[in-house]
């Protein structure tokens, strides 16, 4: 850890770079889910299954996750993740030039697949970077490049594969057999060009992470010197707050995605043309943004980062309902407020859950990246939520009474805030 330390602004920038990169890619969902369902003529649950392929990923990479961590470390092991999600990112272009959904969904998994592995290594680097109670606040630091990326994403793929899109619909509604089949592949190869860049700097970026001089961190020596922390612990079952850590995550990523991938045909639904609602989901972005910079200010200095996840839930069941009742605009309002409440969960959740684990970090580490995998559950259930009510309540109020999904996730933040995170240790709020 002196190595670290010594280079401390290095690796939070090099860090920072890595946080950008899958915070681009992971929020480009938001545009995708719209877009593929245009292309690939989807419906509501099958185009929320983007989410599902690229999120379940980090279930299923929970345990190879782990064992190439052990294998190349964290650098090296930062370097693989990037390479995978170049992996995944190139299949779109055969993916495209067939217009076959499975394929596009094949190659989010893959994604999803390097994603989990950089997050394995990405998360807990920047938590044991420093002292464990400013850690909510450098992973703070971190969101603000992740989620910045997340704001520009929507605009830059959008401004590619959504152009001229209300008159695209237009047209393709009067067209039948081969010439709408021609128009429809013609709207599928707009993602190739977008996809060969984000290869070109996946590889590139991996590339220099390799041979960057990132410090390594070593935490199974840190714990020897740290034995009160886990005293006597001789299994990750041992830690009952970090399962509840998990399952709290699991459970915030889904209501994340959902305020964030959901918003844009949120805002369709509500007869807001698609050209001008593609910039929602940057709206939900940009309050995450500050959110995030709200945290580097008030964290630890005016509010631990353990208040911070309690006043956060509150907010996001708040919000929530009153998105289910309120009027058409102050709804998407509220949607996209939820980036707000959303924003210090994942900071302040990671360390909660981590405290303690000594030599079980890393394992505790790719237990919560698991926990992402609440994304790949929750929005397809909101999305079967509007298949089903549509008929008796139209596809406005459908979309609108299906956010019901996400007030017992908030609840069960809010328990794990309050409660969870001292389960089976004495603690203090950090």
């Amino acid at each position: 850890m002196s190595e670290t330390k010594k280079s401390g602004l290095n690796p939070i920038i090099i860090i920072g770079a890595l946080f950008f990169v899958f915070g681009f890619v992971t929020w480009l969902n938001g545009t995708l889910i719209p877009y593929l369902k245009i292309a690939c003529q989807l419906n509501n649950f099958e185009s929320y299954l983007v989410a599902s392929a690229f999120y379940i990923a980090y279930l299923l990479m929970a345990k190879p996750s782990a064992w190439l961590l052990k294998v190349f470390g964290f650098k090296n092991g930062m370097a693989v993740g990037l390479i995978i999600i170049a992996a995944g990112a190139l299949i779109f272009v055969p993916a495209a030039l067939t217009r076959i959904y499975p394929i596009f969904l094949l190659g989010l998994f893959i994604q999803g697949s390097g994603l989990a592995v950089l997050q394995s290594a990405s998360n807990p680097y920047i938590t044991i970077l420093g002292p464990p109670e400013s850690a909510a606040k450098r992973i703070s630091i971190m969101g603000i490049f992740n989620k910045f990326a997340g704001v520009l994403a929507p605009i830059a793929l959008g401004s590619v594969v959504l152009s001229n899109i209300d008159s695209f619909n237009t047209k393709l509604a009067t067209l039948n057999g081969a010439e709408k089949i021609a128009q429809l592949n013609e709207l599928a190869s707009r993602v190739i060009v977008p996809y060969v860049l984000i290869v070109v700097v996946l590889v590139i970026l991996g590339i220099l992470i390799y041979f960057s001089g990132l410090p390594e961190v070593d935490t199974d020596h840190e714990d020897e010197t740290l034995t009160a922390a886990n005293s006597g612990k001789t299994s990750i079952l041992n830690f009952p707050h970090l399962i509840i850590g998990v399952i709290a995550l699991f459970f915030y990523v889904g209501a994340e995605v959902i305020a964030g991938d959901s918003i844009i045909n949120y805002g369709v639904a509500h007869h807001i043309p698609l050209s001008e609602a593609r910039y929602l989901a940057s709206c939900t972005l940009a309050f995450m943004v500050i959110g995030y910079i709200a945290g580097i200010l008030f964290i630890p200095k005016y509010i631990t980062q353990q208040k911070a996840l309690v006043c956060s839930a509150v907010l996001g069941v708040i919000l929530t309902v009153v998105a289910i009742f309120a009027p058409k605009y102050v709804s998407i309002a509220c949607i996209a407020l939820l980036g707000l409440a959303n924003s210090l969960m994942w900071p302040a959740i990671w360390p909660l859950a981590l405290s303690g684990l000594g030599r079980f970090t890393k394992i505790g580490s790719s237990l919560l990246v698991m926990g992402i995998a609440g994304a790949a559950v929750f929005p397809p259930l909101y999305g079967l939520l509007i298949d089903a009510c549509k008929a008796s309540q139209g596809p406005e109020m459908a979309a609108q009474i299906s956010y019901w999904i996400l007030i017992p996730i908030y609840l069960f933040i809010l328990y794990f805030a309050t409660v969870g995170y001292k389960k089976g240790k004495h603690v203090i709020a950090v």
